[in-house]
């Protein structure tokens, strides 16, 4: 299948979720894939809602894109969600402010403290959502489809770049000008907090400056964990 027509597949998808999964969310992290989603969904004027997830650990080039997707596409407002204060509080005056380097299970902790609740608050009420999820990333994503109900929030969830390849990802974003993060150039092809993320070396899997130290089987964070 060429890339026109997985753009007209994943189009379908996004329209299909406009018309029948109301309210419908779209989560965006601000990385490559996400910004192909975000370009489509102000282009064609989906109805459909779009959060991002501030940890409080970005990295400053993040940050400077969210202002440029906030004037690049003013008709499709990103709505920002942060962690709680007082669990953030708690995590960090108890395990040190760089706790998670210490096991699996404080990075996990992190990531439900700064990710996994806040992303909650952002689906209540909510029939979908969607992100830019695809099988190639990494070894957790290889079972996925273009939808799939998520149980552990109780709606239905939407991959619509499933199926695409990097290679893809960026003809889409180089062709129709489309902002997206500068770490991308320093060879950042997966992109989360600051002290989490690593650039990676040629040949290396595109997820491997993600939590670097531990296994590719535990890299996730929680948010695409089937619970």
């Amino acid at each position: 299948m060429d890339l026109q027509a997985k753009l007209d597949q994943t189009l379908d998808v996004l329209q299909q979720i406009d018309r029948d999964f109301s309210p419908a969310v779209f989560a965006n992290s601000f990385g490559a894939e996400d910004m192909v989603l975000m370009d489509l969904i102000a282009r064609h004027n989906l109805h459909i809602a779009v959060f991002s997830l501030d940890t409080g650990r970005l990295p400053a080039e993040t940050y400077a894109l969210m202002q440029q997707v906030a004037e690049r596409y003013p008709a499709a407002p990103v709505q920002v969600y942060f962690p709680d204060t007082a669990a953030t509080e708690q995590y960090v005056n108890t395990h040190g402010i760089n706790g998670f380097y210490q096991s699996i299970e404080l990075r996990k902790a992190c990531c439900h403290v700064r990710k996994i609740e806040p992303l909650q608050r952002a689906l209540k009420g909510k029939k979908a959502w969607i992100t830019g999820l695809r099988r190639q990333q990494s070894p957790t994503r290889t079972d996925l489809g273009f939808r799939e109900y998520d149980a552990g929030n109780g709606l239905e969830k939407f991959n619509p770049l499933i199926e695409w390849t990097e290679k893809e990802v960026w003809a889409y974003i180089k062709e129709n000008n489309v902002p997206y993060n500068a770490l991308h150039d320093q060879h950042y092809p997966s992109i989360g907090c600051a002290p989490c993320t690593r650039a990676i070396a040629m040949g290396e899997d595109v997820r491997a400056g993600r939590w670097w130290w531990e296994d590719p089987e535990n890299k996730e964070c929680g948010l695409h964990v089937k619970r």
